[in-house]
């Protein structure tokens, strides 16, 4: 029902939990008081006059803001004050989802993950990107993200395969959290950043690709909490754990060795 999620929701968030211990109080005596009367007449009235104490309390807040839709929707301007590498001081969990995911992981984010993420106990990085083996993918996608862009600075291909380099050499590296990473066959339009997604804390952003953009960083985000946005938020955090199982590993080491190429069979299957 809808009061349950209601409550539900105030729990995961915390909030309210006074109005919500007093009332189980109140309700406990009330029902105590019917079936019996061994009840000091002193104790009843303390519970009576402490609920309506907060009633009145309450009724004296300011009422809450409504939820503006700039604090749910935004481009990438948004993360010049606040930058997305600041979320990572504190997070155990990160999990992201982008076609070349080349300016997220700057060489300043990755060194970052290294020093929080990665440098604590059950801490775990998680990055799908577009397998640059799937070539019509990758055409497709560029077409969505390069050619219908005003004012391009880079291009998918040289973007992936810069990517893909500094992702082979960071599963080379010795922390004591978990780092992986996996290729997608296509592109579904979207982009995904999860920060704790299990936790009470959790974020999660969706940038949405478009159709058209003046540049990069102008399409536009969602930035989704569990305690606002718990049905879409849910939504998102599955959609990233279908990526990560449809997806698949890389084979290549990170050594920086070249890696054999694939047989003409198999290239041309892919193209």
């Amino acid at each position: 029902m809808r009061w349950l999620r209601r409550i539900g929701s105030d729990f995961k968030a915390r909030q309210h939990i006074d109005a919500y211990a007093l009332t189980i109080v109140v309700f406990g005596f009330a029902f105590l008081s019917i079936v019996s009367d061994a009840l000091d007449d002193d104790l009843r009235w303390a519970v009576l006059l402490s609920g309506v104490g907060l009633l009145l309390y309450r009724i004296t807040l300011p009422a809450e803001p409504a939820e503006s839709p700039d604090g749910l929707l935004n481009d990438r301007s948004v993360y010049d004050s606040a930058p997305l590498s600041s979320l990572l001081a504190h997070a155990r969990d990160v999990r992201v989802f982008a076609p070349s995911a080349v300016n997220l992981l700057s060489a300043q984010t990755c060194e970052i993950m290294r020093n929080t993420v990665l440098a604590r106990e059950r801490g775990r990085v998680r990055i799908v990107i577009l397998d640059p083996l799937e070539k019509g993918a990758v055409q497709q996608t560029a077409r969505q993200l390069d050619d219908s862009i005003e004012f391009p600075v880079q291009r998918l291909p040289a973007a992936l395969e810069s990517t893909m380099e500094r992702l082979r050499l960071m599963s080379g590296w010795k922390t004591v959290g978990e780092f992986e990473y996996r290729l997608l066959s296509y592109s579904p339009g979207f982009s995904l950043v999860l920060l704790d997604p299990e936790t009470p804390r959790g974020r999660v952003i969706v940038e949405i690709h478009g159709f058209h953009n003046p540049s990069t960083s102008s399409r536009m985000h969602l930035e989704l909490t569990r305690g606002r946005d718990e049905r879409w938020y849910t939504y998102w955090v599955e959609q990233f754990n279908h990526i990560w199982e449809a997806a698949r590993s890389d084979v290549t080491p990170f050594s920086g060795e070249t890696p054999q190429p694939a047989s003409g069979d198999a290239v041309e299957a892919r193209e």
